[in-house]
């Protein structure tokens, strides 16, 4: 029944429609902008709105007190409530390439491709439909391998593959999702055959081709080169593409003085699009973004790593829901280690609860015929993890030990509530036969929630950031003004960011574009071949003038024209303007000391934090 009060009431939950729609239209509710991939629109508003509606059916009809306390209180978070689906997805482009995009009743159907250019619409359409099916990044692994071959049979010219990039990428970079959202997609690229793949014979139009895939590495080669080239000439204005995230498998017998691999670092020393996948010295492998999809027996008794970054996912994998702990509370909290690990360990098994539950609830929208496509292309959630993260460890170490986690005793610490983490996902994937693993949350919009919610509760609990603006350091990183020499983080980091099985990545954030490619190229290098950790960027900050188009370093007035500039950075992962990201992470981005590549890996004076507290 309507009545003029509009208000909302289902389970005792109530929502203040009118509340809701003008907080959006004026700009004065912070989620407004809380994913600065949405643009303030229409559609923003419906999405807002209906979130909102989503979210209180979830906390309020499907999770029990537990769970939802737990969420509103901010002890931990409960990542897209607003969206009844899963998080992120890896999907099978050779699945796609050999089935073509069809098989849901009633919609428009497509044979598979036959074509280069067919190939890469079907892509399109398949991820911007996925993306409405999921909350989080959609990805393919092994572009260029699988495409490589349709280029080889068509017999393209360079300028007609360029051509045909070109067009998938500005096709993708189209605000067609929900909430004028473009789609958030990753893919990987491989660069050279990978050798379980090498002596395979591709299937195009249900044919066996004569050749091999290892037969086609010069037309690989030619799509690298045209997507790197596509990719940074950015477009009209030379504004960057967000989308699709590159990654680069970066594996031993890599080329580094190669034609691409020149295009490919001076890309990275502009715009630091690429994500580079540790193949050197890691514990992945190149085939195991292929090995989850057919894996039908898992060691339960260890971790496992999704693969694929911090958005993207292997094949077939992916993760059901996220859940992330609000660490610094727990530190405020609690006076000694042993009361902390007592209050983690319940708060991960709340967490725990929810996802269990929101896989059900996921499985059954599959099941039903709610997520159409999904239930097309994808046979099974068991590969898919129910994934537990966390925000704020060196505000953690500052609450409880009174020493940041530069510290000798932070960093210890910081092992030790990893490894605790670790320990307990192993025994709930023990006890629920499902996959779990440990994220380093991107917490675009979190790391203020909790700032912001612990602020108001506990005035003196030791913050990053201002009152106005707080937030709290994202994972397990340094805090952003700790250090402006690479190397010093790197080695700080290398061994936390190995602990973990779910997303996660160390962003190299610089001042401004890379002098050279070989600069570039050499420091991806040396952090391949010299660390551990999986995942990692290059990041230089650059400028937008409406005019004059790209410009190097942190630019509000174009020096030629007088425009104001968009500035552009990343922002937990992903390129967008400075001035589209919530208080929070704009708050992050003006603490932040940019590294200096050129500095050597010598001992540097640190600051003093342990005393950076906001009142």
């Amino acid at each position: 029944m309507t009545t003029r009060n509009t208000d909302i009431k289902s389970a005792g939950a109530m929502i203040d429609v009118e509340k809701t729609i003008t907080e959006y239209l004026n700009q004065s509710d912070w989620r407004v902008n809380e994913n600065a991939n949405q643009g303030y629109s229409l559609g923003g508003m419906i999405l807002n709105t209906s979130g909102k509606i989503t979210a209180n059916y979830w906390l309020n009809t499907i999770y029990p007190e537990a769970v939802r306390n737990a969420h509103t209180e901010g002890d931990l978070h409960l990542h897209d409530l607003g969206m009844f689906s899963g998080y992120c997805a890896g999907w099978s482009l050779r699945q796609l390439l050999t089935e073509g995009f069809n098989g849901v009743a009633g919609k428009v159907e497509s044979s598979p491709p036959k074509h280069f250019e067919t190939a890469l619409g079907q892509m399109v359409n398949f991820l911007g439909t996925l993306q409405n099916e999921w909350a989080g990044a959609q990805a393919f692994s092994s572009f260029d391998t699988m495409l490589a071959p349709y280029v080889r049979n068509d017999e393209l010219t360079y300028a007609q593959i360029y051509q045909n990039i070109q067009q998938f990428i500005f096709n993708l970079n189209v605000p067609s999702r929900w909430g004028m959202q473009t789609p958030f997609t990753n893919i990987t690229l491989d660069w050279v055959v990978p050798e379980d793949l090498r002596e395979t014979h591709p299937v195009i139009d249900g044919k066996e081709q004569a050749f091999t895939y290892a037969d086609c590495q010069e037309q690989m080669d030619l799509i690298n080169k045209a997507f790197i080239e596509v990719m940074t000439k950015g477009d009209q204005n030379g504004r960057v593409f967000t989308f699709p995230i590159p990654t680069y498998n970066i594996t031993k017998d890599f080329i580094w003085d190669s034609e691409n691999a020149k295009l490919l670092f001076e890309m990275t020393s502009k715009y630091g699009i690429p994500y580079f996948q540790n193949f050197v010295n890691s514990s992945l492998k190149p085939s195991d973004v292929r090995s989850m999809c057919c894996r039908l027996q898992l060691d339960l008794r260890v971790l496992r790593a999704r693969g694929g970054g911090l958005f993207g996912s292997a094949e077939m994998t992916g993760s059901v829901g996220v859940a992330t702990i609000n660490l610094p509370r727990i530190a405020y909290l609690t006076t000694t280690k042993q009361s902390f690990f007592e209050k983690l360990g319940e708060l991960m098994d709340i967490a725990k609860d929810s996802l269990e539950i929101k896989r059900k609830v996921v499985q059954n929208s599959i099941d039903r015929g709610l997520l159409p496509y999904t239930k097309r292309y994808l046979p099974s959630l068991r590969n898919h993890f129910s994934t537990i993260g966390l925000n704020g460890m060196n505000e953690a170490c500052l609450n409880l030990l009174g020493e940041n986690l530069g510290s000798e005793a932070g960093k210890q610490f910081a092992h030790e509530v990893l490894d605790f983490m670790r320990d307990r996902l192993v025994t709930y994937q023990d006890e629920t036969g499902i996959l779990y693993n440990l994220e380093a949350t991107p917490a675009e919009g979190v790391t203020y929630r909790f700032a912001k919610e612990d602020l108001a509760r506990y005035p003196d609990i030791i913050q990053a950031g201002t009152p106005d603006a707080p937030y709290y350091t994202n994972s397990s990183h340094l805090p952003v003004g700790y250090t402006d020499d690479p190397l010093s983080a790197l080695e700080h980091q290398d061994d936390l960011q190995t602990k973990y099985t779910g997303g996660t990545v160390l962003h190299l954030f610089l001042g401004e574009r890379v002098a050279d490619w070989k600069t570039c190229a050499n420091l991806v290098k040396k952090v391949a071949e010299s660390y551990h950790l999986p995942y990692f960027t290059i990041t230089p900050t650059f400028s937008i003038c409406p005019k004059h188009g790209y410009l190097t370093g942190e630019v509000q007035t174009c020096p030629s024209c007088s425009s104001t500039c968009e500035v552009w950075s990343r922002v937990v992962g992903y390129f967008r303007p400075v001035d589209q990201w919530n208080k929070g992470k704009k708050s992050e981005y003006k603490e932040r000391s940019e590294y200096i590549i050129e500095k050597q890996n010598t001992p540097q004076p640190q600051p003093d934090l342990a005393c950076k507290r906001v009142c």
